[in-house]
């Protein structure tokens, strides 16, 4: 009899955990879209990156062309006007540099930015040497549910998804190579969506869209359901076997 409900105790335990597993057997997923979700379509890469707003810029500006940088024309005319100070994009394009205030600068790259400082340095300087690197620009990428997380440095013009994950180590056994998603923008406005397959050589064609600072890469995974159950079932499986030795030794007592 007592094993009849102990049965019957477990079978609506299992039927529990069943029933609400779409949240806790899969709590750690992110960024779940709609079935019938409409992807992002794929542009043609740019070949050079554009400043934003809010980047923060690597700015060193030197005179005579920049031959105190190799050790060359040590002489007075030769001045290092910024050493690699970081400037901050202001929200509305433009970056407060030292002589010429504030100067609209997002939306070039960053050879046309370089060009830019130069001609406006001209007027203070003799052949001034400018030389700018981005340097907050990152993307994210969560792997094995969300469970795994990155952040990944973008170091050239041309990184793209690949270069993520193989910087991150690349897929696990439980990624799904055929769902990953980049969501780019603001999270909390319309945000893009892409959605990559890089499961076989034919589907790579889109893969060598350019990563923008901020991006975020999500691996989907396969859901391990019967892990994940016996985890969640380890905590009653113990009472029930707590509860099953206190009864039998109850009724060894009682014999």
């Amino acid at each position: 009899m007592e094993f009849l409900i102990m049965k019957r105790f477990i079978f609506y335990i299992f039927i529990l955990v069943i029933f609400t597993s779409c949240r806790i057997l899969r709590s750690t997923e992110m960024f779940n879209v709609d079935k019938n979700y409409t992807y992002s379509e794929f542009k043609t890469p740019q070949k050079e990156y554009k400043i934003a707003p809010y980047d923060k810029l690597n700015v060193t500006v030197t005179t005579n062309d920049g031959f105190q940088l190799i050790g060359l024309g040590g002489g007075q005319n030769n001045q290092q006007i910024t050493g690699g100070i970081s400037f901050q994009v202001e929200f509305d394009g433009l970056v407060k540099l030292p002589i010429l205030g504030r100067i609209p600068i997002s939306g070039l790259t960053i050879r046309e930015a370089e060009k830019l400082l130069e001609e406006k340095y001209t007027k203070y300087y003799n052949s001034p040497f400018v030389m700018i690197n981005v340097s907050n620009r990152k993307v994210y990428v969560f792997k094995n549910g969300g469970t795994v997380a990155s952040i990944v440095d973008i170091t050239t013009d041309n990184f793209t998804l690949i270069d993520a994950i193989a910087k991150t180590g690349g897929l696990s056994e439980n990624s799904k190579a055929y769902r990953i998603r980049l969501i780019r923008g603001d999270i909390n406005n319309n945000p893009q969506v892409f959605l990559y397959n890089i499961f076989k050589l034919k589907d790579l064609n889109n893969v060598n869209m350019l990563l923008e600072a901020n991006d975020i890469i999500y691996v989907e995974s396969r859901p391990r359901y019967v892990t994940r159950v016996l985890n969640e079932m380890a905590p009653y499986l113990s009472l029930i076997s707590t509860v099953l030795l206190i009864v039998g030794y109850a009724t060894l007592f009682n014999k």
